[in-house]
């Protein structure tokens, strides 16, 4: 627990920007190497675009051969990015021939790659560790908790790395950091992110351009599915919950990257210490996303369903409730009042 003074707030960033350091082995293996798949985990959000996007960039720019690699598609509000349109969702036949650095997510079934052989694995994240079984762990890994964004650490590696910083990178980094900590408004805004974001606007990133395109560029059929999902909102027992249905997708005209933030809105309410947003896959799964205020650690409960993420910021995939959002609703609240009284939070 952080101490009030402000040593004590001073030792434990210092102690925090040593983790962002990358360890030597990483950084060797990244020189030694010479073919790389850079893969983000599915429905990609700003992080795991920006910092995907950037670390291809970066071994390419040291003559090495890096494919940016996404299962999902972009969503519209980051195709700005530059490179977004180079992602590639298709994957080399000669995958054993590549090595895979999976960012902003520690295991291959979460960017949807179970199964396919690489020569190596390393991991670039900031969740919490997974759990292995015998032979499984990928090597290297850096993964930092703390840390509030994984473009942060993908910075701090290029830095490590004597790899400039152009406009390009500057600006996929930027919005990494910027999207996970909220626009710089979360509990997990650091000082060090703060001096990360200051020097990539040196480097060329506009916050005005990433800002307008972010949460200015809405279609007319996202406006329409967030005047419906607001409609579901309920609040019990501190917690607010919001639902999007296939039938609001479709009266709406707008798509499953719509919903993106859409936790956001819920979780404006006063009241309201958990935010949760369920959503409808038109294959009838059920998506759900959770996020806290202040110290309420989200993952206990994500992880009940399979799902997991960070303390403030967790989420998960069913199909055991496939297409009962009321079922699913239902439980979500009973879990989350169950472990706020038992304070498993």
């Amino acid at each position: 627990m952080e101490t009030g003074a402000p040593e004590g707030r001073l030792e434990n960033e210092l102690k925090r920007e040593m983790e962002y350091l990358p360890p030597d082995e990483l950084l060797d293996f990244l020189r030694n190497g010479d073919k790389f798949i850079v893969a983000g985990h599915i429905s990609p959000e700003g992080d795991a675009i920006g910092s995907t996007l950037a670390l291809a960039a970066a071994l390419r720019g040291i003559g090495k051969e890096a494919i940016a690699y996404n299962n999902d598609i972009v969503p519209l509000f980051f195709r700005f990015l530059p490179g977004a349109e180079e992602i590639s969702h298709v994957l080399p036949l000669n995958t054993e021939d590549y090595t895979l650095v999976l960012v902003d997510s520690s295991k291959p079934f979460r960017a949807a790659l179970e199964g396919v052989r690489f020569r190596r694995t390393a991991v670039i994240d900031h969740h919490e560790m997974e759990t292995y079984g015998p032979g499984e762990q990928p090597a290297p890994m850096w993964v930092v908790p703390a840390c509030p964004a994984a473009g942060l650490l993908v910075y701090n590696l290029v830095k490590a790395m004597d790899i400039a910083v152009d406009r390009e990178m500057a600006v996929n980094l930027y919005t990494a950091i910027s999207t996970d900590t909220g626009s710089f408004r979360y509990d997990n805004t650091t000082a060090g992110a703060l001096e990360a974001a200051a020097e990539l606007v040196r480097a060329g990133a506009e916050p005005a351009l990433v800002a307008r395109n972010v949460y200015e560029t809405w279609s007319a059929g996202r406006m329409r599915l967030l005047c419906l999902a607001l409609e579901t909102i309920e609040l019990r027992d501190d917690t607010a919950i919001m639902s999007v249905s296939q039938e609001m997708f479709r009266s709406s005209g707008a798509t499953a990257e719509d919903v993106d933030n859409f936790t956001a809105y819920p979780r404006m309410l006063r009241d309201a210490k958990v935010a949760v947003l369920v959503s409808e896959l038109e294959d009838g799964t059920l998506r759900a996303s959770l996020r806290s205020k202040g110290d309420i650690d989200v993952r206990s409960v994500a992880r009940k369903f399979g799902g997991g993420g960070h303390k403030r910021a967790s989420g998960f995939r069913t199909t055991a409730w496939k297409g009962n959002i009321r079922g699913l609703r239902e439980e979500l609240l009973k879990e989350i009042s169950l472990a706020l009284q038992k304070k498993d939070f």
